[in-house]
C-alpha cells in the first residue's frame, strides 16, 4: 500500500485491488498505517482519498542507513581477516619460492 501511495494519492478500493481483500479489511490497515503517521486520509464526499506522509519512513531510513554502513565496514574487514588467514594455509605452489 506504501508504495502505491508513494506514486499519489489513493482511494481504499485502489489500495485493497492488488491485495484481493474487502473494503473492510482495507479500512483497517489503513487505519493501522493511519496510526503509525505513515498515511494521512482524507474524506471527500463518500469517497476515502489516502496519501503517504513521508516524514516517520525517512527517520526508519536514516537508521537503516546507518546500521548498513556498519555493517558493510564490519563485514568488509572480517572479508580481509578471511582472506589472509586463507592467505597465510595455502601451501606455495611449485615456482612460486622466487
Amino acid at each position: 500500500m506504501l508504495r502505491d501511495l508513494a506514486e499519489g494519492e489513493r482511494t481504499v478500493g485502489q489500495l485493497a485491488e492488488p491485495f484481493s481483500m474487502s473494503l473492510a479489511a482495507a479500512s483497517k490497515h489503513i487505519k493501522a498505517l493511519e496510526n503509525a503517521g505513515l498515511i494521512r486520509r482524507e474524506v471527500r464526499g463518500r469517497t476515502h482519498l489516502c496519501r503517504l506522509e513521508p516524514g516517520p519512513l525517512e527517520s526508519a531510513h536514516e537508521w537503516l542507513n546507518y546500521y548498513e554502513r556498519f555493517w558493510n565496514i564490519r563485514l568488509d574487514r572480517l572479508e580481509q581477516l578471511l582472506l589472509e588467514e586463507d592467505a597465510k594455509k595455502s601451501p606455495p605452489r611449485k615456482g612460486d619460492d622466487q
